[in-house]
């Protein structure tokens, strides 16, 4: 075989060579790629359950998170529960102690309306239609069950506060002077309360002055001296004068009274 046929022969035999070697190649590549391919898709299902656990432990440190929370609250909530209980126990209590200061509260009120007509009858009889009024209506409230006791408490109260104010009050006002004995009907005068030690009367005409005897239960008539004195003393207690040291007959009638 000469020189040409041996290098065409090596020749061949290299091809033959590199084409039989070239297939596992091919086959080593695509089973890399394979495995490679694997290989993302798995680190991508590891990524995946990295972030589901990851969202489970969030949840499961929200849930204790949670419990911890309930549990402070159900604490809270049993607190709230025993206190309310005891604020119950304590309304039944103050109930049970309504009832029987009711009990002991009403005749105390019933008294205390009849005092307060007995001294309305023996005091001076200056506005005497008004605080009648007053105490009927205080007789008529007693007995009625839908008012509370402490709204009656509180209006018998007040009108023991109106009666107590009129001892320290200059009071002057228009009325019907009772008819004397011999006269038909009665006279318009001007009253003046001077507190609720003195009561006095003066005609609207200025001609006639006179004075409550609480001895006699009956008005008398003063005489001329005690006209000016009056008028000057109605005046302040109209706030129609300046206030003024009054000159009023109580020395005098003090001593008629003495007799």
């Amino acid at each position: 075989m000469n020189r040409f046929s041996l290098r065409a022969l090596a020749v061949a035999l290299t091809l033959a060579s590199g084409s039989l070697m070239a297939a596992p190649l091919d086959e080593a590549l695509d089973e890399s790629q394979r495995l490679a391919a694997e290989a993302k898709a798995s680190q991508g299902r590891v990524a995946q359950l990295d972030d589901d656990s990851r969202e489970m432990l969030s949840e499961y440190r929200n849930a204790l998170q949670q419990a911890e929370a309930l549990k402070g609250y159900n604490s809270q909530l049993r607190e709230l529960v025993a206190a309310q209980r005891e604020e119950l126990e304590s309304y039944r209590k103050q109930l049970d102690g309504i009832e029987r200061t009711e009990e002991a509260v009403s005749p105390l009120m019933v008294r205390m309306v009849d005092v307060l007509g007995q001294f309305i009858a023996a005091d001076l009889p200056f506005l005497a239609e008004e605080r009648e009024d007053r105490l009927a209506q205080l007789q008529d409230l007693l007995p009625r069950a839908d008012v509370s006791v402490a709204d009656k408490y509180r209006r018998i109260i007040e009108a023991y506060q109106i009666e107590s104010d009129y001892g320290r009050t200059l009071e002057a006002w228009r009325g019907q002077l009772p008819a004397a004995e011999g006269e038909s009907d009665g006279r318009s005068v001007e009253f003046l309360r001077l507190g609720r030690s003195m009561l006095y009367y003066q005609t609207l005409d200025g001609h006639e002055s006179g004075w409550w005897s609480p001895q006699a239960q009956a008005w008398q008539v003063l005489d001329g001296s005690a006209r000016r004195p009056l008028s000057q003393a109605i005046a302040i207690a109209r706030q129609q004068q300046a206030p003024d040291v009054l000159n009023l007959p109580i020395k005098t009638l003090a001593k008629e009274s003495a007799q």
